[in-house]
């Protein structure tokens, strides 16, 4: 493959990643490369990078493609691997002296080894990064290494050296990774891996499914996204500001004109911010999604004239100063909620009977004719009443009502799920990632 054709084919798995580089774009990154050239790889990837991506966040996706399509070698180790005590104590040796290239390479030994499966040469097989990992364990090598660099460098500056020592030992688990992606594409086709197993960028990522760290990534991308969400609200509420054409203020210009309409008259809208409620499912998983949301509303408080919160596992009760403390600190808002408010009765489990009804018997005037309710939650309720007559007084109060679902929309009314129920009632979304929590946002909430 010729390195246009490359370039064209990286930049077309790029855009399946919804990293939108354009005809202009693939140009750029052509004259790049005609400047550069192919000798260093290291400046390659960041002149590619700088011609093709526009915004924030894109960085990690791209790196995982471009390992694909500009690979740092071909074909597997010409020499016999190492046994694995051998290989872990190599790894201790690297990692003290802090050589990425050694480590490269004792990356592609460890996959050489120890992650092949199947019949690869038949195509039903493959290479493994979790298999090698976990029989590499390079997370136990810690106390060794940090062992080796204590003879050098006692005291405080130990702790400086295992935050260190845990920074390259991801960067050594990233290399495994890559290796096992970059072979696993020479057997089954680079575009076939490209499509399949790279890792979506942060707003893609099912709230359900994140791991810890796709979830601090997203507790980071918090105030970036809220001033973005902020300017389109903003520009949404500039547009909506003039209203629609009054027909009667209208025609009566028009007499002046001999009866043509040359000058239209608007409806004057009423100024003022909307309320906002935000009524939360805390249990288990959903947990997260609820979380992230708090955080993002709480965020875009300028955007309305007052927020309150409300969490719920088995009971409700308010937590909207929880929420404006957990702006100093998103990583604990979750557990400070579930340790100093009132959510659970007897088992933990949801029961959103109760939880509707306690909001309706004590909250419901919290809602008025300016009030916009957003509902988060799966609308699992484990088999109990789904409480419709509650949930009609909450929307009947309401200026608008949402429910946002981070269950996937073919999940709904399966088990003890009581979605298609509450959809009856009210207009239900599926919310699985931040872009699709961004773009509900920005459409749904009134201006």
């Amino acid at each position: 493959m010729s390195v246009p054709e490359r370039l064209v084919s990286f930049v077309e798995a790029l855009r399946e990643h919804s990293i939108l580089a354009g005809p202009g774009e693939t140009i750029d990154a052509a004259k790049v490369l005609a400047v550069l050239g192919m000798d260093d790889r290291e400046r390659v990837r960041e002149g590619l990078a700088a011609s093709l991506l526009r915004r924030s966040g894109q960085r990690t996706v791209f790196d995982q493609v471009f390992d694909l399509y500009f690979p740092v070698s071909v074909g597997g180790r010409p020499a016999e691997p190492d046994d694995l005590e051998s290989l872990r104590e190599q790894l201790v040796q690297a990692l003290a002296a802090g050589t990425a290239g050694e480590q490269q390479a004792l990356a592609q030994a460890a996959v050489d080894a120890f992650g092949r499966f199947g019949e690869g040469s038949q195509g039903a097989g493959g290479w493994s990064a979790y298999q090698t990992l976990q029989r590499l364990r390079p997370e136990t090598l810690l106390v060794r290494v940090l062992a080796a660099l204590r003879a050098d460098d006692p005291g405080f500056m130990a702790d400086v050296r295992r935050d260190e020592v845990r920074r390259q030992i991801a960067g050594f688990r990233r290399m495994v990774e890559t290796e096992a992606r970059r072979r696993t594409a020479e057997l089954r086709g680079r575009e076939t891996v490209a499509r399949n197993a790279v890792a979506p960028p942060v707003d893609r990522v099912d709230f359900l499914t994140a791991g810890r760290a796709q979830l601090a990534d997203m507790r980071r991308a918090i105030y970036p996204l809220s001033r973005k969400l902020a300017t389109r609200l903003a520009a949404r509420r500039r547009r909506a500001r003039r209203g629609e054409i009054d027909v009667r203020r209208t025609l009566r210009r028009s007499i002046a004109f001999g009866g043509v309409p040359v000058k239209p008259a608007f409806r004057r809208r009423r100024p003022g911010r909307p309320e906002l409620v935000l009524l939360c499912d805390m249990s288990g998983s959903v947990a997260g999604f609820a979380n992230f949301t708090l955080l993002l509303t709480q965020a875009l408080r300028d955007q309305f004239s007052k927020v309150r919160a409300f969490a719920f596992v088995e009971t409700t009760d308010e937590v909207t100063h929880l929420v404006k403390a957990g702006a100093e600190d998103p990583a604990g808002l979750a557990a400070r909620i579930h340790r100093e408010a009132t959510l659970t009765r007897w088992d933990g489990h949801s029961d959103y009977t109760h939880s509707l009804q306690v909001f309706v018997d004590q909250w419901l005037d919290a809602i008025g004719p300016r009030t916009s309710v957003l509902i988060l939650g799966d609308a699992r309720n484990n088999g109990g009443d789904p409480n419709l007559p509650a949930l009609r007084r909450i929307v009947g109060n309401a200026r608008r009502a949402y429910w946002l679902n981070p269950e996937s929309q073919r999940l709904w009314s399966t088990g003890d799920s009581l979605a298609r129920e509450y959809a009856s009632v009210v207009e239900m979304y599926e919310c699985r990632t931040v872009h699709q929590l961004s773009e509900l946002i920005t459409r749904l909430l009134p201006v």
